[in-house]
């Protein structure tokens, strides 16, 4: 099945309602974005070759390499990058990575119509469709140190109590946190960082 990525428009009229109705307003909201456009691109090009697991997996990787890769990131957001060298240079980059087919097309498309600046959007998006799908919620977790596999468990069992269904984490790392965590589900904010309370502190200070 083809998809048209021109134009900033990667979904067709079809597709995006589809999305939406099964995914109740979380499809319309994504949609809003050009990077959730092109994650719901992604998203409906992974369950039409029946490969969600696959491009899930492959999406971890890149969203590692952003973070972990200080080329792989300039080389996303550069704007002098020529558009043939950017499509050139992802593609090798999505071959060492080991990524699946859909994942490597998907990224050379976005190298060909200059939309790698949008990975991380794209990225965020796609997960909130992957956990939709199987009916999660998806809590973004930013912490100031890399969380274990054990902290992760025990995050995900305190949220699905709190919230009553299952959550799907989504990672990030930011040192300025001081320590503690920062959990965004949906428009709900749950903030433990030092950083936080120094400010509500110094606020609180100021008068």
């Amino acid at each position: 099945m083809r998809h048209s990525f021109a134009r900033g428009q990667p979904v067709s009229t079809r597709k995006a309602n589809r999305v939406d109705s099964s995914s109740g307003n979380l499809g319309g909201s994504i949609q809003a974005s050009l990077g959730g456009r092109y994650a719901t691109a992604l998203f409906e090009l992974a369950k039409d070759a029946k490969a969600i697991d696959a491009v899930e997996a492959s999406v971890a990787k890149v969203r590692a390499a952003l973070e972990q890769s200080d080329d792989f990131k300039a080389l996303t957001t550069s704007p002098v990058v020529a558009r043939e060298a950017a499509t050139k240079a992802v593609l090798a980059t999505a071959a060492e990575l080991g990524v699946d087919p859909t994942t490597a097309n998907f990224l050379g498309v976005l190298a060909h119509n200059r939309r790698l600046a949008e990975l991380p959007s794209i990225l965020r998006a796609f997960r909130a469709l992957v956990a939709s799908h199987r009916g999660e919620t998806t809590a973004e977790v930013t912490s100031a140190h890399p969380l274990s596999d054990d902290q992760v468990a025990a995050l995900r069992q305190q949220l699905r109590q709190r919230i009553g269904r299952e959550v799907s984490v989504d990672l990030a790392v930011e040192p300025a946190l001081l320590g503690g965590l920062v959990v965004r589900i949906g428009s709900q904010m749950i903030d433990s960082s030092i950083r936080t309370r120094l400010n509500a502190l110094a606020s609180a200070m100021k008068g």
